[in-house]
């Protein structure tokens, strides 16, 4: 037997594209919530169609080197350049519950720092319908002298929607128009606040007394249904009045109990009593009932205007007011005049100056001032004048002025403010005068210093301001140890601002932390350089096109991992990066060094990561290594991810490994929903002798969708998976994707089209029933669109619990299907779902192989 070996080495997978792949941000907005319909108008403007209360998903998809930072923001309204005042930094915008206010532009705006930034927008839309207001307004007036009066009724319906309303008016179950009764007239008025509508009866007749309804609809837009409301008019329908047991002002102590009293006078049908408080709702402990308010051991915070309001829908709502000041100070603040802070001066002897002192209390006007010197009583004299009520500040402010100040007038000034005749505590203010000293400011109060290995590096700390103006000393410290003073400051320099520290050349030993303490005689300020030769971190690109590559028979996927270097130039030249990798909720890390040639700015380097485990994410760690050692790390975490957007010629298969189920999402009008599981998650108590044992590539980690049909569903429910709204490119496009019906209760699966040109209109492209064994097999659709669509696999249940239908690998591919159909017998796995491709080079390279040739 003679045996031959080849001995092959395997390249190692690394390589440099050319310089330059910093590319300005590039931005597209998709959505992925609960839209009752996205559109595009006559001008192109995309509008995105909700029902209040539902989530709205917004997602920004950017491109761009470096990753450009997403910013959300918003208009307050379709015709608003107003911007409310937060902002969203995140890719994706989720809004749960969406409010009818937050409806209006969205605006996402990428940036990176090259070019200009990217801006897109979309208009959102939030449909709602209130619940309707009915309210009862008459007029009476004189005909013919004394001898009858004419009554006129308005029944007032108001609500509030999104889109317009339409009214129904009923008296009983019958409904009215003006042309069928000369007594009512329906009409729409001017200037309202809502959408309304009057139903206006004439000269009351015996039968206008009955019960009428006002019907609101917006013909079920996004499944909103109708509201109504009924009011029943009689002969002593009334509006309601009321009056109150106390004055309109109240003046109590804190900790007192207050009780006010509201009495109904009138009203039918009877008036509703509420009570309210502002500003802010009624206070903590506080009980209204029938009509009584009562406040427990009252408080400064409780003072307000409290309103009892009586309403029956008839005529306008009765309301009375009471003022209650409960007594308090607070808030005790003090002005100087000149500002020395503001103006950025000092004190000076001989100029004049005034101290102010405020108090906020309830009621302001009784508030008394005192004012004193280091502890004594201020003496008024020519040059110490107390006042009150200056014009120029608030009310009720009491000023000292002190007139050509001398040296004697520095000191401490207290100004007391009292409450004469009530149990409220004192409140003061100290304002120390004397000449001003500050402490100094330095910049840069932190630096980061890179420099390659023997190269000087000059170290600079500068005074920006202080008082006195100047630095009485400078100490420079490395690594926390004292430093030789650095060379003085020629003499012809009188006021220094700054201390420089020079290193000749950048070592190991030198490098580290340096501080610089300056000290202008009154305080002192630190100056921090980290000074280093090691390279700056990795900056990972993130706009590779497809950078997961799967092999679904094996489990495995590849990564292409790009970046590029911050600033190679600043440190020595790269020598190599050590990479590790980690799959997460793992310990053990491989790690592997890549080795590099020169790297310049903007240079794009490249790394294929192999033999990643299918559907798991990985943490990469990257670190540049110089002659000085290692530079800072950087990581990121790649995931398995499968196509999401519009289908194109490059393989979109979906194999449903990742959760996000390549963005299909589950029809919210079904019965029930599909379920993402593979051999590993499948209940194990589930029934026999039907659904698969693992999806299209028998792998246990292997994920596919299928439909649980066991109790509670009932024969004929249905569960819906909807794909993305794709935009149709081409005039045929092939479904391709594996089922699996097994089990002797099977009932349906369909695949349907839903086309998005006027609303949504979905027909069916493809149905099959019945058992059809314990396989994998396969089919192709042609379908045809004309406009946007979005395709649906719909699964029925069938007459009992043995009747599990799953689906896998869907493509969605341009062109018409292949005319050859397989045979639906036998499992077979598509282009793109696992079969086999090139092979790549291994993750661990460089690899020796051997091929032994065995001949006989």
């Amino acid at each position: 037997m003679e045996v031959t070996c080849l001995l092959l080495l395997a390249l190692i997978p690394f390589h440099c594209r050319g310089q330059g792949v910093y590319a300005p941000a590039q931005a597209q907005i998709v959505h992925a919530g609960q839209a009752c319909v996205v559109k595009e108008d006559n001008i192109s403007e995309r509008v995105y169609t909700i029902r209040e209360g539902d989530t709205l998903v917004l997602q920004c998809l950017v491109t761009g080197h470096p990753r450009p930072q997403v910013r959300w923001t918003k208009t307050a309204g379709s015709a608003s350049d107003k911007f409310q005042e937060t902002s969203v930094f995140n890719e994706t915008l989720r809004i749960e519950r969406i409010a009818r206010t937050q409806g209006g532009r969205y605006y996402c705006k990428a940036e990176n720092g090259v070019g200009v930034p990217a801006i897109k927008s979309i208009r959102v839309d939030v449909q709602y319908l209130d619940e309707p207001v009915l309210t009862v307004h008459q007029t009476v007036s004189d005909v013919r002298g004394n001898f009858y009066q004419e009554k006129t009724v308005f029944l007032r319906c108001t609500v509030n929607s999104n889109p317009p309303a339409r009214f129904i008016w009923k008296r009983g179950s019958d409904t009215l128009s003006h042309s069928q009764d000369n007594g009512v007239d329906i009409y729409e008025p001017l200037y309202t606040q809502g959408e309304t509508k009057v139903l206006k009866l004439k000269n009351l007749r015996p039968q206008d007394y009955a019960s009428y309804t006002c019907q609101v609809s917006v013909r079920n837009v996004c499944g909103i249904p109708d509201k109504a409301i009924t009011f029943r008019l009689t002969n002593t329908t009334a509006p309601p009045a009321l009056k109150l047991s106390v004055n309109e002002t109240l003046v109590v102590n804190p900790g007192e109990n207050v009780t006010v009293q509201c009495l109904l006078t009138g009203g039918d049908p009877l008036p509703q009593l509420q009570w309210s408080h502002g500003p802010g709702p009624l206070p903590l402990g506080a009980l209204a009932q029938s009509g009584t308010l009562s406040i427990p051991s009252v408080q400064a915070r409780d003072s307000g205007y409290y309103n009892c309001t009586a309403t029956n829908n008839v005529g306008n709502p009765a309301k009375k007011t009471v003022n209650l000041l409960v007594r308090s100070m607070k808030n005790a603040t003090f002005q100087i005049t000149p500002d020395v802070i503001k103006e950025s001066e000092n004190i000076q002897l001989g100029q004049d100056l005034k101290l102010s002192c405020h108090v906020d209390a309830v009621p302001q006007e009784k508030v008394t001032y005192q004012w004193f010197k280091n502890g004594k009583p201020a003496r008024m004299s020519k040059r110490l004048l107390v006042t009150r009520n200056d014009p120029e500040l608030p009310a009720v402010t009491s000023s000292l002025e002190l007139i050509d100040l001398h040296f004697s007038d520095y000191g401490t000034y207290l100004c007391v403010a009292s409450f004469p005749g009530a149990p409220v505590p004192d409140l003061s203010v100290e304002v120390n005068i004397s000449s001003e000293t500050v402490p100094p400011e330095v910049e840069p109060s932190s630096q980061d210093v890179r420099q390659a290995l023997g190269r000087p590096v000059l170290l600079r700390c500068s005074l920006l301001r202080g008082s006195p103006q100047r630095i009485a000393s400078a100490v420079w410290r490395f690594k926390g140890q004292l430093l030789p003073p650095p060379p003085a400051v020629p003499v012809a320099a009188e006021a220094p601002d700054h201390s420089e520290l020079r290193l000749d050349a950048v070592t190991r030993d030198s490098s580290g932390s340096y501080e610089c303490s300056i000290s202008n005689d009154v305080g002192s300020a630190t100056c921090l350089f980290q000074v280093s030769a090691k390279a700056y971190s990795p900056e990972f690109y993130f706009d590779t096109p497809n950078p997961t590559r799967s092999h679904k028979l094996s489990k495995n996927y590849s990564y292409v991992l790009q970046w590029t270097q911050r600033e190679p130039d600043a440190v020595d030249p790269l020598l190599n990066y050590r990479l590790s990798v980690r799959q997460l909720n793992q310990h053990n890390a491989m790690v592997k060094a890549i080795p590099v040639r020169r790297v310049e700015k903007g240079q794009l380097l490249e790394y294929i990561l192999t033999d990643l485990r299918v559907p798991h994410s990985y943490e990469v760690r990257l670190t540049p290594y110089t002659t000085f050692g290692a530079g800072d790390m950087a990581s990121r975490i790649i995931h398995y991810t499968e196509p999401i957007n519009s289908p194109n010629l490059s393989d979109n298969t979906c194999h449903f490994e990742d959760e996000k189920i390549c963005g299909y999402t589950q029809d919210l009008t079904d019965n029930f929903d599909w379920t993402r599981q593979n051999a590993l998650t499948q209940n194990p108590k589930r029934s026999p002798n039907t659904g698969p044992p693992t999806d299209i590539s028998g792998t246990p980690e292997g994920y596919y969708m299928f439909i649980e049909t066991s109790r509670p569903r009932e024969l004929g429910d249905r569960a819906r998976l909807v794909s993305p709204l794709y935009n149709a490119s081409a005039k045929f496009y092939c479904v391709s994707f594996f089922y699996h019906m097994y089990g002797k209760h099977i009932g349906s699966l369909n695949l349907l089209v839903r086309s998005r040109n006027k609303g949504a209109l979905d027909t069916h492209a493809w149905s099959l029933s019945g058992n059809k064994g314990n396989v994998w097999q396969q089919a192709h659709v042609p379908i045809n669109p004309s406009g946007p669509f979005q395709i649906i696999f719909e699964g029925v249940r069938g007459s009992g619990y043995l009747g599990d239908i799953a689906i896998d690998d869907v493509t969605l591919k341009k062109g018409e299907c292949p005319r050859k159909q397989m045979d639906p017998n036998k499992v077979v796995v598509m282009p793109g779902s696992g079969a086999p491709r090139q092979p790549h080079p291994q993750l661990w390279g460089p690899m020796v192989i051997f091929l032994l040739a065995l001949q006989r």
